[in-house]
């Protein structure tokens, strides 16, 4: 099935499987073929038929949906229902009417990659001396600096996947950023990156994650998931770390006390039991970590504990490799679909940002009523998706706007920590 069809198909998608495979024999069969936490027994078993009412009763109290629930939701529900579940969660951890954002950028050390991802238009070969980058640390505090004199207190830092790049330089990188903005937050490396720190230092990813602390890091993007589904992985980024490494790289942080964002990039080669894949594995990480799901108090999450938020967003296939065989953006309602029923499963993660950046200010602004609390950052530079001809922009001031627009209290944070430094 192709990815634009993902709900007004999804449904048909799961009876024809349950179909298909009519013998035990059969289903064992693929159960092989589908490892992962819970993803051959969707494939087998399919949503089940728990119905509307007998999910609305279990979130209604603060019960914890099954995976089979959770796509069920994202098939079969409707969606105006699935705002409204969504919400329940979203107030009982956020009860305030109020939206955070951060005034951040987004700028890339290197965008020479050997990973091959076919989703990805920013990377370059090793090599290419005509499109090809690799900064400097000078020539990369210059960039930074242009994004702090503008105003932002948060820098989401990555790059591609570089063998020439030492470990020494991310460490340094930490170093200097903090010397030279003591005020501003360095948000830096993702999983990939430190798979590829490990490459190149023979260390741990618990020796990584304690040098980086020592250097003055503490959080880490959640890019790098795309969807925590190896047999999907295989198709998008065959080179790239599997989900385990993924996942243990993000525990290695949480065990050093670094917080995390998670991340999921969908609308290509998944499948719904894909997705429901992806947010099982996340709530299982979260709930090592000691994420709280409300019950010690209402929107009481522990400090220290694990992701500080999910952000999905869809994929853009322009100038891609991969958009020949997925030339079609799923569009809002999907991702209305895929935000309510990830706010509705991750029930041990605090927040969940609303991605105008990726979806466009209006269903941004939607968003905002299927569950999420944050309108994510102003984003004064990007240039992953921009080589992908997707092109956003905003401003502080719209910003504040377009969340008054939708009924909430604009807040400014300053960090990925949530820490509210001015409301509007």
């Amino acid at each position: 099935m192709s990815t634009p069809e993902l709900v007004t198909k999804a449904s048909q998608v799961m009876r024809a499987e349950r179909q298909r495979m009519q013998t035990a024999a059969e289903r064992a069969e693929a159960a092989d073929l589908l490892p992962g936490i819970v993803l051959s027994d969707l494939v087998t078993a399919g949503p089940g038929t728990a119905g509307l009412e007998t999910i609305r009763a279990k979130v209604s109290a603060g019960d914890r949906i099954t995976p089979q629930e959770g796509l069920w939701l994202l098939t079969e529900a409707p969606l105006i229902a699935l705002a409204e579940l969504a919400n329940l969660w979203r107030f009982r951890h956020n009860p305030d009417p109020r939206v955070t954002f951060v005034i951040d950028t987004n700028p890339n050390y290197t965008n020479f990659c050997d990973a091959d991802c076919l989703f990805c238009a920013f990377y370059r070969k090793p090599g290419d001396k005509e499109d090809g980058y690799a900064y400097s640390i000078e020539e990369l505090m210059a960039v930074i600096g242009r994004s702090v004199d503008l105003g932002a207190t948060t820098v989401l830092l990555q790059g591609g996947l570089h063998d020439e790049i030492p470990f020494d330089y991310y460490l340094e990188v930490v170093r200097e950023f903090n010397r030279r903005f003591p005020n501003v937050h360095p948000h830096l490396y993702s999983a990939p990156e430190i798979g590829k720190m490990r490459e190149v230092s023979g260390l741990s990813y618990d020796d990584i994650m304690v040098a980086l602390r020592e250097a003055g890091l503490r959080t880490m993007p959640g890019g790098g998931a795309e969807i925590l589904s190896d047999r999907v992985r295989m198709r998008l980024s065959p080179k790239k770390q599997s989900c385990r490494e993924w996942i243990e790289i993000h525990k290695a942080a949480h065990r050093q006390g670094l917080r995390t964002t998670a991340t999921m990039m969908y609308g290509h080669a998944e499948q719904p039991v894909d997705i429901i894949e992806h947010l099982e594995c996340l709530r299982r990480v979260q709930d090592e970590a000691g994420g709280s799901r409300g019950d010690a108090g209402v929107g009481q999450v522990p400090a220290g504990a694990g992701f500080t938020a999910f952000i999905p967003w869809s994929y853009k296939p322009a100038n891609t490799p991969f958009e020949r065989q997925f030339p079609d953006e799923v569009g809002p309602s999907v991702y209305l679909r895929v935000l309510a029923v990830s706010r509705i499963y991750l029930d041990n993660i605090q927040h969940i940002q609303s991605s105008w950046f990726s979806e466009g200010k209006k269903a941004g602004q939607v968003a905002l009523h299927f569950g999420t609390d944050d309108f994510g950052g102003t984003l004064i530079e990007e240039n992953v998706l921009a080589e992908a001809a997707h092109h956003v922009k905003t401003t502080t001031e719209e910003t504040i706007q377009l969340i008054r627009e939708s009924g909430f209290t604009p807040a400014r944070r300053g960090t990925p920590l949530y820490d509210v430094v001015e409301t509007y």
